[in-house]
């Protein structure tokens, strides 16, 4: 293990290593994480196969054709002695994304749940949800899934005690601070407050998916007849509502 500042490199496989920043969640973790991620790209092309970037980490695969750990090792090091001066410096360029979703019972089995527990009405759940920007802390689980953060502690709720085997696609789910739309047909555990019509992820398209770690996504009311109108499908299968 190499260690700079706060920051450790371990080694993950083979062909790879994992630069840890923090275990803190938070925008100043993952502006060093992004920075990070330029540097290691601008400068190290031909050695990186794959980067990962998470929370508080990035994964580097390498070429191990060519390069072992202590090579790689040894430039991360180097690249990353200045990266929480250069985060500060913030000049990577982030986007901001908005997303419609239909919010209703109808699509949204647990709005009922969080206006229950936050004790607020539907529309005060709709409006602290679609009221703020969300920080892309990661994407996994599924190719577009975006980890969301973070989300008004008034609405947050633990994840279903039992998940659902069917979330459709285009589903915008709520889980502890975090929220996310499901970018396919998959089980999942997040408690469903709404349908968004907007793909999050396609093959074909370049980029495939529509955000990326460090963006920002802010979502904005529609009703049922704007959710048509922008692709959205209906009817769609209902047994997630079970």
């Amino acid at each position: 293990m190499a260690s700079l500042n706060n920051i450790s490199i371990k080694v993950a496989g083979e062909n790879a290593l994992i630069i840890y920043f923090s275990q803190v969640v938070n925008a100043e973790i993952l502006a060093q994480v992004q920075e990070a991620e330029r540097l290691i790209r601008l400068n190290m092309g031909n050695e990186i196969i794959e980067l990962v970037p998470s929370y508080g980490s990035i994964m580097v695969v390498f070429n191990l054709l060519k390069y072992n750990h202590r090579q790689i090792r040894q430039k991360l090091c180097s690249l990353l002695a200045g990266i929480n001066t250069l985060a500060e410096d913030n000049s990577h360029k982030t986007k901001l994304i908005e997303l419609p979703v239909y919010y209703s019972t109808e699509v949204g089995p647990e709005l009922n749940l969080i206006a229950e527990q936050a004790k607020l009405s539907i529309k005060e759940v709709i409006d602290l949800h679609q009221g703020q920007e969300y920080l892309v802390y990661a994407i996994g689980f599924a190719p577009g899934f975006a980890y969301l953060g973070d989300v008004d502690r008034r609405l947050a709720i633990p994840r279903r005690s039992s998940p659902r085997l069917k979330v459709p696609k285009g589903a915008v789910a709520i889980a502890d601070r975090q929220t996310a739309v499901y970018p396919e047909v998959t089980p999942g555990g997040w408690n469903l407050i709404g349908l968004c019509p907007v793909s999050m992820f396609d093959v074909n398209a370049s980029p495939q998916m529509l955000v990326k770690v460090g963006d920002k996504v802010k979502f904005k009311a529609i009703n049922k007849a704007e959710f048509l109108l922008l692709g959205g499908t209906w009817p769609f299968d209902i047994e997630f509502l079970s």
